[in-house]
């Protein structure tokens, strides 16, 4: 079946992890050591190494995703999933566009056939912005909604994660939860009401995440919040709902899916990642690489390989789409706990600032407002980003380029350029073969516009401190510069 596919690759990368586990008591492969190792040796840390470790940063990682539940045609079961909560009025968010498609009529069926009493928001925006997620947080706190369901994609379910927060909280502004210092960075004072996210596309992840995305539209570039609380109670992944999207917005989704695995399995290690939290409450959503992540990163990647372009290309192709939905869910549950680094970082102000311009990327001409949709602003650097990173960790790059299709015996472990050319070669192959703009000149930017890139790029610590290389703005400049045009 669909499903065996995804389950021997976790076994595979159980036993791969299990084999390559370096023994702390040798430093040698634990497949070399005579003596017996649990699975999980490798991921321990001993009194002796944690009392040397700088004090200053994290020693701890926490892995929280959504409850996901996988199936054709398991929408149907929504409006018995609220029962079982007991809801009493649910609030139903969606989008102009998806409100008159299948998706949100087999979820309202769900609800009639179950009694579910429910009023639907259908103005989400795609790409959201203050403004729109304020007008959602408005309709939410209208009335007394005691549960959340969310049809869409990733603007959708990050739409009504935000309604969600602030009715729930109702006496908060909108930044006071907003990633510092951007806005003030409070933590979530606690849970929030039930929520069931029902993704139609197959990216962003959302999902699996306790992330919300917008543009603040009067400083041209994008923010978040980002609190465990945030995550969706429950997500119904139904492959029928992923066969609504055209090629365009498939190929933009698949790379936000390709970029959320590169930059998980690259970024700093959890171990490197300061603070230390005072109190396990402030410990962030994004915390740098760590075991549970990379495993999702290392079935992900495979699963991007074989079915992306396929899926991005022919619309009949429903186990393309199908395996594609299971990836985004699976990277999400890697960069969920691990985090982004500099293609999100950057992406915030090339999405921001095009909102004051005329871009607009393929299958997405019915928005009717400019739009360099997610996953195209966040690969557009990417080539850029992973020839800065790989130095800091070569084997993650050079494996990673091996899961994308290049020849493991073209990469030699040693040549630390050569393996960042060819990532960057093949991410140049994906993009030319599904139609991304070949560089930041083919969205409309100019070299006199990296200053203003740069400083948009500025506030995004959240993300920007989990590169596995230190930034600064010259290096941010550079890496601008050569994201404006590449050669195939």
């Amino acid at each position: 079946s669909s499903m065996r596919a995804s389950r021997s690759d976790v076994v595979r990368l159980m036993q791969y992890f299990n084999a390559n586990s370096t023994c702390s008591a040798h430093a040698i492969g634990a497949s070399s050591c005579q003596h017996k190792h649990s699975p999980y040796h490798a991921f321990s840390t001993t009194a002796q190494q944690q009392q040397q470790q700088d004090l200053s940063t994290d020693y701890a990682f926490e892995f929280k995703s959504s409850n996901l539940r996988f199936g054709r045609g398991v929408t149907a079961e929504v409006g018995a999933d609220l029962m079982n909560w007991n809801a009493k009025n649910v609030l139903l968010i969606t989008d102009p566009h998806m409100v008159n498609l299948p998706p949100v009529k087999n979820t309202l069926d769900s609800f009639a056939k179950n009694g579910v009493r429910y009023e639907v928001y259908d103005q989400t925006r795609c790409e959201p912005t203050d403004a729109s997620f304020m007008d959602a947080i408005t309709f939410a706190k209208s009335k007394e909604f005691d549960a959340f369901v969310a049809v869409g994609g990733g603007s959708v379910i990050d739409t009504a994660k935000a309604a969600n927060l602030y009715s729930t909280y109702r006496d908060y502004e909108l930044f006071d939860f907003v990633n510092a210092p951007t806005g003030k960075g409070l933590p979530v004072p606690g849970p929030l009401k039930p929520m069931i996210a029902i993704p139609t596309t197959t990216g962003t992840g959302s999902e699996t995440t306790g992330v919300a995305v917008f543009d603040i539209e009067a400083m041209s570039c994008k923010t978040g919040i980002a609190n465990r609380y945030l995550t969706p109670n429950l997500a119904l992944v139904d492959s029928d709902n992923a066969q609504y999207q055209p090629n365009g917005v498939v190929a933009s989704a698949g790379f936000d899916v390709l970029c959320h695995t590169l930059e998980s399995y690259t970024s700093l290690s959890y171990q490197d990642r300061s603070p230390r939290p005072s109190n396990p409450k402030l410990r962030p959503a994004y915390q740098g690489a760590n075991p549970i992540a990379d495993i999702w990163c290392r079935v992900a990647l495979p699963m991007i390989q074989k079915y992306f372009i396929r899926a991005a290309t022919d619309s009949e192709d429903f186990e393309a789409r199908e395996q594609m939905q299971f990836a985004s869910c699976f990277a999400g549950m890697g960069f969920g706990t691990a985090g982004v680094h500099l293609c999100h970082g950057m992406s915030y102000p090339i999405s921001g600032l095009n909102h004051h311009r005329d871009y607009v990327y393929r299958d997405y001409e019915h928005l009717e407002h400019a739009i360099i949709p997610h996953g195209v602003s966040v690969v557009v650097t990417a080539p850029s980003v992973f020839e800065f990173t790989v130095d800091a960790k070569p084997e993650r790059h050079r494996d990673s380029a091996v899961m994308l299709g290049v020849n493991e015996n073209d990469i030699k472990l040693t040549d630390t350029e050569h393996i960042g050319k060819r990532l960057r070669d093949i991410l140049l192959y994906y993009m030319d073969a599904l139609q991304i703009p070949m560089g930041l000149e083919k969205c409309g930017f100019a070299f006199s516009d990296i200053d203003a890139l740069v400083q948009g790029t500025i506030p995004q610590e959240r993300v920007t401190k989990l590169s596995p290389n230190p930034i600064n703005p010259e290096i941010l400049a550079k890496l601008f510069e050569n994201s404006m045009a590449y050669n195939k």
